[in-house]
C-alpha cells in the first residue's frame, strides 16, 4: 500500500499559507493544520478534508490520527518558542517556513513571481487567469480568492507554470527563485522590519538579482523607485505604463475601476506577451475578470431598520496601506460619482499606523468620501511591538484628521451607528486587512 504523505500547517488560516494547503491537499498529501480563530478560509479548507485545530497551538496537534507529519509548514507570523513547533523541531520532523516551503516549489516550475508594495494579488489573479485561458494550466498562489478559481487562492495545473504572489514582509521573497518577475510599484511599508525605505529597497534588488542569466524582469515604468532597479537589467527588463497604447484598450474592457487596475492589467498583459500569448486571447481574458475577494468587491444590499429595507451597495476592499486606500476612494468616486459614499476603515497593525501616520492623516484629510469612520486598529498577533501599542490608537488617527466627517467608532458601534444614520442609496466601502470584513455579513 501506497504511503499517504502529511503534512501540519502552523497558522492555516493565513491567506498564503492556506493556498499551500490547498496544493498539497490537491497533490494527495494528508493536511493538519491549527490556528487561533475560526474564519472562513479554515472552514473552506475542513470541507476539502483537511483537519482543522483552532484555539490555543497545542503540541499534541501533530500526533492527528497517531502519528506524525512528514513536514510541518508554518506561517512567517508564527515564533519560534511556539508549542506546536517546538515539538515538530524536537520530534526531528522537517520544519520550513511558508516562503521556504514555496521557494522549494518556485524551483521545480517554471515560475513568475509578482511583486510591489501594492497591486500583487489583482496582478497575480489577472496573469493566473489569463495563462488558463490561453491554454497553458498554469499552478497559481495567490493572496486572495478568485470566483474564475472556484472561490479559492489556489489552482493547481499542470504545466510546467507557476505563478505566485511575491510577498517581501520579512524578506519572504528572498526565498523563491522565479523566471520571470513583475514589479508592480514600490513604496515605503512593513518598516517594523525593514526600518526605512532604503533597506526595503535593497531587498527588492536582491530579490531581483535571483533571476537566472536568461531570465526576465517586467517593471512598472511609471514608478520612479522601480526606475532604480531596471538600470542594472538592460535588455532583460520589459517595462509598461498607463502611457502605452494597450492602456485605452483596458480602459475600455475591464470590468473592475480604478487607474491602479489598468496598470495591474498592463503588467499581465506584458507577460502574457513574453510568453507569446496572442493579444486577442489577453484582451478577452483581461474582460473577464471580475475582481477578487475584498478587492473593491461589490454587493447590492438591503439594510433593514425597524422601520423600512434600504438599499444600498456594500464594496468591501483590502486596502491597509495610504496609497492604496486612496487610489480605492478616487476609483470609487469615478465610479459613484453621484452617490454619497461612506468609509468604514480598520487600520492594519500599530507599526504601520504609527510609521506611516501622517501619510494616513493627509490620505483622510484629502479624501473624496463624504462620511469616515474608523474603527480600533487590527493587532497582528506576533508583530506588534508594546512600545508602539502605547503611541498610537485609531481615536490619536481621527483627532489629528480634524475633520467634521471623520468619526472614531469601536467596531461594535458601528452597525448601530448606520441603522440611525443611513438613508438609503449609500455605497458603504468596508476597508481592512483585518477582521472588518465581517461587518458586510451583518448586511
Amino acid at each position: 500500500m501506497k504511503k499517504v504523505n502529511k503534512v501540519h500547517f502552523i497558522g492555516i488560516g493565513g491567506i498564503g499559507v492556506s493556498a499551500l494547503a490547498k496544493y498539497y491537499l490537491t497533490k494527495g498529501w494528508q493536511v493538519s493544520g491549527s490556528d487561533l480563530v475560526l474564519s472562513e478560509i479554515t472552514e473552506s479548507l475542513k470541507k476539502l478534508g483537511a483537519k482543522i485545530f483552532i484555539r490555543k497551538h497545542n503540541p499534541r496537534y501533530l500526533n492527528f490520527k497517531f502519528a506524525c507529519p512528514d513536514l510541518v509548514i508554518y506561517s512567517p507570523a508564527i515564533q519560534q518558542d511556539n508549542p506546536e513547533l517546538k515539538e515538530a523541531k524536537k520530534l526531528g520532523i522537517k520544519c520550513q517556513s511558508y516562503p521556504e516551503a514555496l521557494g522549494e516549489l518556485t524551483k521545480k516550475y517554471f515560475t513568475i513571481a509578482v511583486a510591489g508594495t501594492h497591486g500583487k494579488s489583482t496582478t497575480t489573479a489577472m496573469l493566473g487567469l489569463l495563462l488558463n485561458k490561453a491554454g497553458l494550466d498554469p499552478t497559481v498562489i495567490v493572496g486572495t480568492k478568485l470566483k474564475e478559481f472556484g472561490d479559492s487562492n489556489c489552482r493547481v495545473g499542470k504545466s510546467k507554470y507557476l505563478v505566485i504572489e511575491a510577498d517581501e514582509h520579512f524578506a519572504s521573497f528572498l526565498n523563491y527563485w522565479p523566471k520571470i518577475i513583475v514589479l508592480t510599484r514600490l513604496e515605503a511599508d512593513h518598516l517594523d522590519y525593514f526600518k526605512n525605505f532604503k533597506n526595503y529597497l535593497s531587498a527588492f534588488k536582491k530579490f531581483v538579482s535571483h533571476l537566472p542569466k536568461d531570465g526576465v524582469l517586467v517593471a512598472n515604468k511609471d514608478d520612479k523607485n522601480i526606475q532604480k532597479i531596471t538600470r542594472r537589467l538592460e535588455g532583460r527588463t520589459f517595462l509598461y505604463s498607463l502611457r502605452e497604447e494597450g492602456a485605452g484598450k483596458l480602459r475600455r474592457i475591464l470590468k473592475v475601476p480604478g487607474e491602479h487596475n489598468i496598470s495591474n492589467a498592463l503588467a499581465a498583459l506584458k507577460v502574457a506577451r513574453i510568453l507569446k500569448i496572442p493579444d486577442k486571447v489577453s484582451f478577452k481574458a483581461l474582460s473577464g475578470y471580475k475582481g477578487s475577494w475584498r478587492r473593491f468587491e461589490i454587493k447590492k444590499s438591503e439594510f433593514v431598520t425597524p422601520k423600512v429595507k434600504k438599499q444600498i451597495i456594500i464594496v468591501s476592499d483590502y486596502g491597509h496601506h495610504p496609497t492604496e486606500i486612496k487610489a480605492t476612494l478616487q476609483a470609487a468616486r469615478e465610479k459613484y460619482p453621484k452617490k454619497k459614499i461612506w468609509l468604514i476603515y480598520q487600520p492594519h497593525q500599530y507599526q504601520r499606523t504609527y510609521y506611516l501616520f501622517k501619510d494616513f492623516v493627509k490620505v483622510f484629510k484629502n479624501s473624496p468620501v463624504d462620511r469616515i469612520i474608523i474603527t480600533d486598529i487590527y493587532d497582528v498577533a506576533g508583530r506588534e511591538n508594546k512600545k508602539i501599542k502605547k503611541r498610537v490608537n485609531s481615536r490619536k488617527l481621527v483627532e489629528t484628521i480634524d475633520k467634521v466627517n471623520t468619526i472614531y467608532l469601536p467596531k461594535k458601534e458601528i452597525i448601530p451607528y448606520l441603522k440611525k444614520n443611513l438613508r438609503g442609496g449609500e455605497v458603504i466601502i468596508i476597508m481592512g486587512a483585518g477582521d472588518i470584513y465581517e461587518l458586510s455579513k451583518q448586511f
